[in-house]
């Protein structure tokens, strides 16, 4: 493979970094905290924006199942810290999330962003454990404390200056570069259509979370920002799927191995 397209990741990061920097602090919308479900089921407020993060909880209960099924076999393999890492903040999302659509206001947003930030930067490092040659344990554990640090760093700038261009970074470079890695480094075709299809559904979230009153103007029943939560955890649920079907497809590979042998044998 030429040496330009390996670099072409690091390349798009630093131009993603320069442009942000060029462009100068990117202040959150005064109106963020205005969301347009004002429903109140059961003395919970904003209880559809709420009651929405349970998907959230779902997904992070199946992947922790999956991962802990996988830690018992001892099929772990170098990526693992960092799949179990995102599954832990699957389901920190759901608490912070929760906690801050109960009072909307700066303060609980941060324990929104911060899990949102780190299941971000979890989700890179163990894509690039799964997809680079030559990454070895150490090395990738190193790279996802780096990068959690990145996440927390990021959020805590935000708190600070009201500048979210680091967040932003984080987001808008793990809907690049997990597929782009995944395309130069030849990752197996069903790993690429399950990871292409979460970041797809996250895009799609962001975009019904721009919408919120209009979506719900529409459907009556639930706002763009509540579908952005189900969306959102849709997305996580393909990645978590493929655990589950990676793992099946590596128990039944000595099976299919053995009836290789035994029909070149005869």
């Amino acid at each position: 493979m030429k040496a330009g397209l390996r670099t072409l990741p690091l390349l798009i990061s630093a131009l993603a970094a320069l442009a942000l920097l060029l462009h100068g602090p990117i202040a959150q919308l005064a109106h963020y905290h205005d969301f347009a479900d004002q429903s109140d089921w059961a003395d919970i407020p904003h209880a559809i924006d709420v009651l929405t993060n349970l998907g959230f909880a779902m997904v992070a209960i199946v992947g922790g199942w999956f991962l802990l099924e996988k830690y018992r076999k001892g099929d772990t393999g170098i990526a693992f810290p960092a799949y179990c890492a995102f599954a832990l903040n699957i389901a920190a999302t759901t608490a912070g999330s929760s906690y801050y659509h109960l009072a909307p206001d700066d303060a609980r947003l941060f324990w929104d962003r911060l899990p949102i930030a780190f299941a971000c930067c979890s989700l890179l490092a163990a894509v690039r454990a799964d997809s680079l040659p030559g990454m070895d344990a150490r090395k990738a554990f190193m790279e996802l404390v780096l990068l959690l640090m990145a996440a927390l760093m990021s959020v805590i700038w935000w708190q600070q200056t009201g500048d979210l261009r680091p967040y932003l970074l984080i987001q808008g470079l793990t809907l690049v570069l997990i597929p782009l890695w995944q395309w130069i480094w030849k990752a197996e075709r069903a790993d690429r259509l399950a990871f292409g299809a979460a970041m797809f559904l996250y895009v799609i979230a962001k975009i019904t979370e721009m919408l919120d009153g209009q979506i719900l103007q529409q459907l009556q029943f639930m706002s763009g920002h509540s579908l952005k939560h189900l969306l959102a955890a849709l997305a996580a649920g393909l990645i978590v799927w493929r655990w589950r079907a990676r793992k099946e497809m590596q128990a039944t590979a000595p099976v299919q191995n053995i009836v290789v042998r035994r029909q070149t044998a005869s």
